[in-house]
């Protein structure tokens, strides 16, 4: 038992340094005069959610349902009552600790999506709407499952028998969608898509990239919620996958732009991680690869969206996250082994036929539209009453000295005399659209 409580606090802990990993992921991806604010976004996520989550969102989210499936008893565990200091409880507060994280880390991935653009105070007071009204409801539905002791959970998990086992609904589709909607709410950014608005920091990408990885393992593995095998088979799976999906990736960006990039190695990285997450625990092997190599291949195509139907979603949260999440939760109905997790029911390509993956398909798109529907709703809400966006001058400028009267770099270091500071330093030189949406930005 120590040792399983053990793994699931590791686990928490690293599941909440994806955050940071994000921040400099999508921090990199941004210009130079919005880097600060990318972050910032990132870490009030942390803030506004995990506040709410010690207070009600674990009640929402994992309480006795009242409602039919749909939400859980909020005033069951209001401020953790009953769980903190009770000797009996010790192991449920890891585990309140492990599911803090992925709240935090949904919210935050919504931010890329609207980089550039949005007023910082703004943001929070969403992060605190979406949390309550979307994320708990949802994750309620899709992680919080029924018990011998009298607990009622949520419908996807129970009444539907979907499988998602570490937020492949949940978190990434939950996430695609609402930033989708907020996408066609705001609006695009001035000068977008005319204007190159390349990313400022390859090596910050590459840095977040990796962050994510080495968090992931606890994400996808301190899912099984012990130190056991299925943790062990969901890490290697995770692993698997998200090499294959790199390769998957640069294979579609050297047929289509005649080179591989790091931005496409690092945003590979993020799409065989958002794929495998909610087979991770019920594939084999081959299946992992498989996953992977196509979640490289459809999401650096799906990035290309963007551009053909006129939402400006900066970072690709719609191309990597929503499709990416898509096809990971449907791909379960194919690859799904009772060889490796024997949970009743084989794939269709393990001669389970189709009815796994009809019940994935209904659990992602009952995720994707609620999603949808809410936060386009909150995001209405949210402009006509305090509004989103920063002004014109403000956008032109620089949206980190406007909302947080900083700036990532010096520049004045480099002046020579009282030359100004050049259009390149600031990742603005040039006119030409970019060739393709990956020269752009993806996301995790």
């Amino acid at each position: 038992m120590e040792g399983n409580t053990a793994w699931l606090l590791t686990s928490a802990a690293l599941v909440l340094l994806m955050t940071p990993g994000l921040a400099f992921f999508y921090g990199g991806m941004v210009r130079t005069k919005s880097v600060l604010n990318m972050l910032m976004m990132c870490f009030g996520a942390m803030a506004v959610v995990g506040v709410l989550w010690v207070i009600y969102g674990y009640s929402l989210t994992f309480g006795d349902d009242v409602t039919g499936g749909l939400f859980g008893d909020i005033s069951q565990y209001l401020g953790l009552s009953g769980l903190i200091g009770n000797e009996d409880a010790l192991t449920t507060t890891a585990f309140v600790a492990f599911q803090a994280m992925f709240a935090i880390i949904t919210v935050a991935l919504i931010a890329g999506a609207i980089a550039d653009r949005v007023r910082f105070g703004a943001w929070l007071v969403f992060a605190g709407i979406w949390a309550t009204l979307v994320y708990f409801p949802v994750a309620h539905w899709v992680f919080d499952f029924s018990n011998d002791s009298g607990h009622v959970g949520g419908w996807i998990a129970n009444n539907l028998v979907a499988f998602d086992f570490a937020g492949g609904t949940a978190v990434h589709i939950n996430a695609g969608a609402a930033g989708l909607a907020l996408a066609i709410v705001i609006g695009k950014r001035r000068g977008w898509p005319k204007e190159p608005m390349k990313p400022h920091n390859l090596p910050f990408v590459m840095l977040g990239a990796g962050l994510l990885w080495f968090g992931w393992f606890g994400f996808n593995a301190g899912s099984a919620l012990a130190a056991n095998g299925l943790a062990g088979v969901a890490f290697i799976n995770t692993f698997t996958a998200t090499c294959a999906a790199i390769i998957g990736w640069l294979i579609v960006e050297r047929l289509r732009d005649g080179h591989a990039t790091s931005l496409g190695a690092a945003s590979g990285v993020v799409a065989g991680l958002v794929a495998i997450t909610p087979a991770c625990a019920f594939v084999d092997t081959w299946g992992a690869l498989l996953i992977g190599v196509f979640a490289g291949i459809i999401c650096a195509l799906a990035v290309g969206l963007k551009y053909k139907f006129g939402f400006d979603d900066s970072l690709d949260v719609v191309g990597v996250h929503l499709f990416g999440g898509l096809w990971g939760t449907l791909a379960i109905g194919l690859f799904q082994t009772t060889y490796v997790n024997d949970v009743g029911v084989n794939g269709l390509f393990y001669g389970g036929g189709l009815s796994q993956l009809g019940k994935q398909a209904v659990g992602a798109f009952a995720v994707l539209f609620y999603s949808l529907i809410v936060t386009l709703l909150i995001g209405y809400l949210i402009k006509f009453t305090i509004g989103w966006r920063v002004d014109d001058e403000a956008e032109a400028t620089g949206i980190d000295e406007a909302e947080h009267a900083e700036s990532a770099y010096d520049f004045s270091t480099l002046r020579s005399g009282s030359a100004p500071i050049s259009k390149a330093a600031d990742g603005l030189a040039g006119s030409k659209v970019p060739a393709n949406a990956s020269k752009e930005g993806a996301t995790p």
